[in-house]
């Protein structure tokens, strides 16, 4: 399977196990419609093994652990399970480890599928797949969506409750956690297995407040503390108070001339793409409105002279397609002049509705090329947007040269 990739169940009872070079946790979360726990009893892990329809199963260290779900045990109310996995080592990431998950009849063990995610690096904790019910009938989903901060940031971010502390069980020493109030959701019940440093909670964009910068190594940051300020490669979670933002965002998008008195006539573009990194549309000057209009463009600027966003790009998140799995917003010089000859290029998300700025991404750096990825909006599982800093260099003077750079980078 690759990710976003789907297929019906087989069989009644079905198990996930996740196999790797290294001993892996792997865990499995019972979720409603809103994408939540109804309470820290369905999450499964292996000192809470039993749930409605859910198991845990060791693997005893000679096989990998493995959550197997009986669909026709399933509660009413829980669409989907999702399987999750970590390293047991303290503060081990994927980096260099490949694992790979293997969906198999639970009765006889025959496979039914396998899943290896794609291009793992700082992240220690994974969603694999999930088990979803759609139209009446269960499904299996490859998802390989990463989190920087633990097996911990999974379950907060489904309704865990999560605490501090590190759990009565032999591990290494943890590294300093982040201050408790840095998440509301934080609350009693310990967290088992996972390092003291994922458990913590997600170090917010800064304790300036509303233009604090997002700290190098920091969890999922999300707009609670105002805006945010990004450095290459770091993401936020479009998420405030709780709720994933769902309304209508603008991406400014600026520059000037590095030298004044030459006018330098940049195109700002976005490129929509599938859960399979598919293309399904690029949205441009040629092009002012694509994904029946949820994407529109402001149109194009000559000369990247005057204060302010030079192109702007209007997104409806409510109103995407469900396709649309993420965004690549992007800036190329049709003229050839190259982004050595740029100064001060930046982009940023802004509240629509009330002209808040949420997110900016000032570019510090610059190469002799035509074209370069700014930020990505990537649509997790859970329903909410994450954006990413990207600042990543092309050799293309058109949009249509970034769209296959752009969905490797996805």
């Amino acid at each position: 399977m690759t990710p976003g990739s789907n297929i019906p169940l087989s069989a009644a009872r079905v198990a996930v196990d996740v196999a790797a070079p290294v001993r892996l946790d792997v865990s499995g979360l019972l979720l409603t419609a809103d994408g939540k726990v109804r309470s820290d009893d369905d999450f499964i892990f292996y000192n809470q093994p039993t749930g409605p329809g859910v198991t845990y199963r060791s693997g005893g260290g000679a096989a990998p652990d493995a959550i197997i779900v009986d669909t026709a045990a399933v509660p009413p109310g829980i669409e989907k399970i999702v399987v999750t996995a970590s390293p047991d080592a303290a503060g081990q990431t994927f980096q260099g480890i490949e694992p790979t998950a293997t969906l198999r009849n639970a009765d006889d063990g025959t496979a039914l599928a396998t899943f290896t995610p794609p291009r793992l690096g700082a992240e220690t904790a994974l969603v694999v797949v999930e088990i979803y019910l759609r139209n009446g009938a269960w499904k299996a989903r490859a998802v390989g969506q990463g989190y920087a901060n633990g097996l911990a940031g999974i379950a907060t971010d489904f309704g865990v409750s999560v605490d501090e502390e590190p759990a009565a069980a032999p591990m290494a020493p943890p590294a300093p956690a982040a201050p408790a109030a840095a998440d509301p959701r934080v609350a009693a019940p310990p967290m088992p297995s996972a390092p003291p440093a994922a458990a913590a909670a997600p170090t917010p964009a800064g304790a300036a407040g509303a233009a604090g910068a997002a700290a190098p190594g920091a969890g999922k940051i999300n707009l609670d503390k105002g805006r945010v300020s990004l450095q290459k490669n770091q993401t936020v979670s479009l998420v405030k108070g709780g709720r994933p933002l769902l309304s209508q965002v603008k991406m400014g998008l600026g520059w000037e001339p590095a030298f004044r008195g030459k006018d330098i006539d940049l195109d700002a573009s976005v490129i929509a793409y599938g859960p399979n990194r598919n293309h399904l549309d690029s949205c441009y000057f040629g092009k002012l409105s694509i994904l029946n209009g949820a994407v529109k463009h402001s149109g194009d600027n000559l000369t990247g002279e005057g204060a302010g966003d030079d192109e702007v790009i209007v997104v409806d998140l409510g109103r995407l397609p469900a396709e649309a799995t993420g965004l690549v917003f992007t800036v190329n010089s049709f003229s050839g002049q190259k982004f050595t000859e740029v100064a001060k290029a930046y982009c940023r998300l802004i509240d629509a509705m009330t002209g808040e700025e949420l997110v900016r991404f000032d570019l510090t750096s610059a190469e002799p090329q035509t074209g370069v990825m700014m930020a990505k909006l990537i649509r997790q599982f859970s329903g909410e947007w994450e954006m990413t800093a990207m600042g990543d260099f092309v050799k293309s003077r058109t949009v249509r040269g970034m769209v296959k750079p752009a969905a490797q980078a996805l």
